[in-house]
């Protein structure tokens, strides 16, 4: 078994992007995260939510369908949309205040308890939509507090030189639950309804509880502790925004982080049922694409996870970011549907090292102290604003076709490479060098 230390000399960033030692007093874990039985605890509980999520919206997506007008399911969808763009940042000043495991145990309880809820009345009684549409405006306010959190954790149960790793794991575990959740829960569906698939997400949510529980948690050092105290909740997120505004590294990559989401969901959502349409591809052809996308993007993340450490993290991602938007472009412009797919797989490829690689580089250059409050930024662009762009991706491609909407969209994710490349702190920003006892 391998020694470890009693004290860890971690970086700090300082909120001007330079770096200050610090010496924490936790045991620093002399493994790879994917040998570190806590992260492995802390992948477990993730894996179950994720799956608990993906099984949760398809039978939420097919029960509201049953009971209702497809425009009423449409609405009962997307209701979760508004508190969660609306909560998002205070969900990060929550999670820096009261602690990121604390936030997660709590969403995923309530998760478990509405959910299960659901299932009982779906099975003793048939509720109008107006009782969907609730549970799915409960799960907008827990995915608004789930979501930081979920991003400030990892420097909380793994070492500083091994989070990229653990963004590489948690990418794959994502992955895991796109591909097999619909599968499980379009099995529960079929054999007992509705209410046996949100039984079935519900138990998912109630395992990641006791994982979570037994989570061995490194206490923050003593000024990023008390940094916050005596401040209100308005006053945490305005010292985070402000923190955020203020740091060379992770300012910038919040302008990234937002033009990648802005460029790519539009064609990957609305886009792709069109393209597919008008292709003659039809609904298999959308699956196959996103599968070849999901591939490319586990691929990406295993790698990842593998190697710890990427040289010139900064760089690469910027140029994969780039050349990953040129290939966004060019998927409209395939007349076949194998050669789409295998375009999708290096869009996966390239735009899932980018955004492991943004991820990482968040997790790393973060004072764990703000770590909530800038999760909930990046990810209020991505899940709050980039969603509204559906209906407008939409109207473009009645209007224009496909392939200029494409390009355009394309030329914004470039863009946000472009930008990349021309900061200088963004383009040279790198990740900790993982030990030589880790690469053994």
């Amino acid at each position: 078994m391998t020694s470890t230390t009693k004290t860890e000399t971690t970086t700090r960033t300082a909120e001007d992007g330079t770096t200050a030692d610090r010496t924490a007093g936790a045991p620093a874990p002399s493994r790879p995260a994917y040998r570190d039985l806590n992260v492995l605890r802390w992948l477990g509980a993730f894996t179950a939510s994720t799956l608990g999520d993906s099984v949760y919206y398809l039978a939420l997506s097919w029960a509201a369908v049953r009971g209702g007008s497809p425009a009423q399911a449409g609405l009962v969808m997307a209701v979760s949309a508004v508190p969660r763009a609306l909560l998002m940042l205070g969900g990060g000043v929550l999670a820096d205040r009261f602690g990121p495991r604390r936030v997660v145990i709590v969403s995923d309880a309530v998760r478990a308890l509405v959910v299960l809820g659901l299932a009982a009345v779906l099975m003793a009684a048939s509720p109008g939509l107006w009782v969907l549409a609730a549970v799915a405006l409960v799960f907008g306010v827990v995915d608004a507090l789930f979501l930081p959190a979920v991003g400030a954790l990892p420097p909380r149960i793994a070492a500083h030189d091994q989070l990229a790793r653990v963004q590489g794991m948690r990418g794959l575990a994502y992955r895991v639950g796109l591909v097999l959740g619909a599968p499980l829960g379009g099995l529960a569906v079929a054999l007992g309804g509705s209410a046996a698939a949100f039984g079935v997400a519900g138990l998912l949510f109630v395992l990641s509880l006791p994982l979570l529980l037994t989570l061995r948690i490194r206490p923050l050092p003593a000024d990023d502790a008390t940094a916050q105290e005596g401040a209100g909740p308005l006053r945490d997120l305005a010292d985070g925004l402000r923190y955020l505004r203020r740091h060379r590294v992770l300012g910038p990559l919040m302008i990234v982080i937002a033009l990648s989401d802005l460029g790519f969901v539009g064609p990957f959502n609305v886009g792709l049922a069109v393209l597919s349409d008008t292709r003659g591809w039809g609904a298999s052809g959308i699956g196959w694409i996103l599968a070849g996308f999901g591939a490319g993007a586990a691929v990406a993340s295993l790698l990842i996870t593998v190697r710890g450490h990427i040289p010139r993290a900064g760089a690469v991602k910027a140029w994969t970011l780039t050349l990953g938007a040129g290939s966004i472009a060019a998927l409209a412009y395939v007349p076949q549907l194998p050669a789409a797919v295998a375009v999708a797989v290096l869009v996966g490829l390239l735009g899932g090292l980018s955004g492991s690689l943004c991820g990482s580089l968040v997790q790393t250059h973060c004072d764990p102290a703000y770590l909530g409050r800038v999760t909930s930024v990046s990810s209020f662009f991505s899940l709050g604003v980039a969603p509204l762009t559906f209906p407008l991706t939409g109207a473009a491609i009645g209007l224009w076709g496909p392939g200029p909407v494409y390009v355009v969209s394309a030329a914004i994710c470039a863009l946000g490479g472009v930008y990349s490349l021309s900061v200088p702190a963004l383009r040279r920003a790198e990740l900790p060098r993982t030990p030589p006892r880790d690469r053994s």
